[in-house]
């Protein structure tokens, strides 16, 4: 199976940054950037523009991801996770970014922000019933399995 392929085209405002890319043979993700600068207060949250529209071929969608690392060294998380990319969405894309941290953050342009993951999507059919097969979980939710 061949890869698919992310059409990308850049903004006035994107130019001069480097495409979302692979930054180890084997990650997941591509790495984005924020192609403007502002400083997240603690609590604050923000769409961040990347300058780039993408195109993501019919049958898939792109996931955005936290970092780790910024996730863990300054409290930067994104919302939404992971926000999915539709293959029909042509707008700018965005990344909301929300500080969970003590202190303010500062985003840089060029810094990379969040991580494109490109993920198959499966579309469902719906069908109502009157009633829904018994399972040995049954109605048991959050935490019914227990913790060990």
């Amino acid at each position: 199976m061949s890869a698919p392929v992310l059409r990308i085209a850049r903004l006035p405002h994107g130019q001069g940054l480097p495409l979302p890319a692979y930054q180890t043979a084997g990650a997941a993700g591509m790495d984005v950037c924020a192609a403007e600068d502002l400083e997240l207060a603690p609590g604050a949250r923000a769409a961040v523009a990347t300058g780039l529209k993408v195109a993501v071929p019919e049958g898939f969608e792109l996931q955005v991801r936290a970092r780790s690392g910024l996730a863990l060294a300054d409290g930067l998380a994104v919302l939404n996770a992971p926000g999915t990319v539709d293959s029909d969405y042509r707008g700018e894309l965005k990344v909301i970014l929300a500080n969970l941290g003590a202190a303010p953050v500062a985003i840089a342009r060029g810094m990379r922000i969040a991580q494109l993951v490109v993920a198959p999507v499966v579309r469902a059919a719906v069908e109502e019933v009157a009633e829904l097969e018994p399972t040995a979980r049954g109605e048991g939710g959050f935490g019914s399995t227990g913790r060990a």
